[in-house]
This record gives C-alpha cells, sequence and structure tokens, in this order.
C-alpha cells in the first residue's frame, strides 16, 4: 500500500472513516455501463491499485453492468481489507436499450439489497444510496415508501448506513425524517452548483456529499476558461476539477472514475494540487458563465 497520504484526508460516514479521495466503479462496465469491460484484467487492476494507493472507499452499483462491477469488485478484492467502504445503490435497474427505468417498490428494493448482497460476498451492505428522480437529474415526490423499506432492511441489519442519490433537498429533508443518512449524492461541479446551500447545510451536520460528474455539464466558454487554469498551473482540467471539490467543503468526497490504472493515478495526484485563493476566485467565476 502506498505511503504517500491521499488527498483531502479522510471523513467519517457514520461510524466508517473513508478517504475523501474514493473510487466509482461505474466505468468497468462495457460500454454505455452495460455488458462486461473490453478488458477484464485491466478492470481487476484498477481496483486492486486503488487499494494500493490506500483508498478506502468504493462507489458501486448492482445496475452497473447490470451486475458487472459488483462482480469485478468481489473478484479483485474479495476478501475485503478491514479498512475497506463499498457503496451501493438501489432504486434503478437497466433495461434492453441501456437505459435506468426506475426500481424503487418495496419487492424490487428489497431485491436489490439481496443482489448486492450475494453480489459483493457480504452479509451486510456498508452503505446503500436510494437513487431517485431519472437521467435528467432530480425530481419532486415523495420517498417515503422506498425509503421507509430501506430503514427497515437497515433495522434487520442487512445495511449499516444509508443515503440518497440524485435527490431534492426537500427529498433529503424528507429521508432525515425517517432514518439517519451519512451521505448525499449528486450532480455538482465548478459549472453546475444548483447544491451550494445544501453542501454547506450538510457540512454543519456532519453528512456527506459525493459529487459525480466533475466535469459533466459545462458549456465551451467554461471548458475553455478552465483549460487556461489548468495550463497556468501546468496540469489537466480534471485535475483541478477535482482539487476545487476537495477545497470546496471537507466534507465532500469525490469518487471519479476510470478504467485505466494510469488515469487513476493521474486523478489522486491531481487531486493534490493546492489552488491559491486568485485560482479559487478564477474557478468560482466559470459558474457564472454562459
Amino acid at each position: 500500500m502506498s505511503t504517500t497520504p491521499l488527498p483531502g484526508g479522510t471523513w467519517t460516514l457514520g461510524d466508517m472513516t473513508v478517504t475523501r479521495f474514493g473510487y466509482g466503479a461505474m466505468q468497468l462496465a462495457g460500454p454505455g455501463v452495460m455488458g462486461p469491460p473490453a478488458d477484464r484484467d485491466g478492470a481487476l487492476a484498477v481496483l486492486r491499485t486503488a487499494i494500493d494507493l490506500g483508498i478506502t472507499h468504493i462507489d458501486t452499483a448492482d445496475a452497473y453492468g447490470p451486475r458487472i462491477t459488483n462482480a469485478l469488485i468481489r473478484e479483485a478484492l474479495h476478501p475485503y481489507p478491514d479498512s475497506l467502504r463499498i457503496a451501493t445503490k438501489v432504486g434503478a435497474t437497466r433495461d434492453e436499450q441501456g437505459g435506468w427505468p426506475p426500481a424503487r417498490r418495496p419487492d424490487q428494493l428489497r431485491r436489490a439489497i439481496d443482489d448486492n448482497l450475494e453480489a459483493l460476498g457480504v452479509g451486510t451492505l456498508d452503505l446503500v444510496n436510494l437513487r431517485l428522480g431519472d437521467a435528467t437529474g432530480p425530481q419532486p415526490g415523495s420517498l417515503s415508501e422506498a425509503f421507509e423499506t430501506l430503514a427497515d432492511l437497515r433495522r434487520q441489519g442487512l445495511i449499516r448506513h444509508l443515503g440518497v442519490s440524485n435527490a431534492t433537498a426537500e427529498q433529503v429533508a424528507e429521508a432525515r425524517s425517517i432514518a439517519p443518512i451519512v451521505c448525499v449524492q449528486n450532480m455538482y461541479n465548478l459549472a453546475y452548483r444548483h447544491d451550494d446551500e445544501l453542501i454547506d447545510r450538510l457540512a454543519a451536520e456532519n453528512i456527506a456529499y459525493v459529487p459525480f460528474f466533475p466535469l459533466g455539464g459545462f458549456s465551451p466558454i467554461q471548458s475553455e476558461s478552465l483549460e487556461a487554469v489548468a495550463q497556468r498551473l501546468n496540469t489537466t482540467p480534471m485535475s483541478v476539477a477535482l482539487a476545487w471539490l476537495l477545497q470546496r467543503s471537507p466534507n465532500i468526497l469525490l469518487i471519479p472514475g476510470t478504467s485505466s490504472v494510469t488515469h487513476l493515478r493521474d486523478n489522486v495526484a491531481g487531486a493534490g494540487i493546492r489552488l491559491s485563493r486568485e485560482d479559487v476566485a478564477e474557478l468560482e467565476n466559470i459558474g457564472a458563465q454562459v
């Protein structure tokens, strides 16, 4: 295992301490997150390298593939290191067209939990996020039936901690009224900052925020601005975006995904750059550009 500290240090999810720099396994599946990877040995190597680098937080879902990334995680890492925490998601399935139809009925959620337990080879899932909304983003509506189902499975000992994903602020509040949550996983980056207020509120409550798509949703003008900052710092736009997220708030946990060992190492190294106040001010102006 690497002796070099990971950028960002650690965060505590309930009673679990994880590295703020984690790894998202979504890209280990085939194109469109469907089917097996083109390079199975390469996918296994990425997972093992993540552990070697000291990463203790892996994000997955049984819908990735489907049933591909969980199988790879088990093959590469089981029996799991004592320090490793695996977060998974339920609430959506896959169709033959590669879509993500919702699967949030109680029977569907119970089946999904059983599938994750079996695929990962564990008796209890460390963290389960309820996936809400759709491919366009969060959608309003009550999550009570679905989240109460997960809360009941948690009481049964099948789940250690709960979170929500692709959720509105109102749904986050509703979830917290039903059972404790340790994280919220939403789209957020320099250009897409709809959750600024939510992040600060969660930080005050010691609840983690896990952004996905660190470079998603950028306009051409915004991308040019980010590229200019990256060139000045002699690094990549991804490195700048990840470093900014780590500096944005201490409760932000990163789960950048890649199917390449080289890119994984580059992401870890790049996220360790330190942005000056002038850099941060320039970057935060990106969100105001159209």
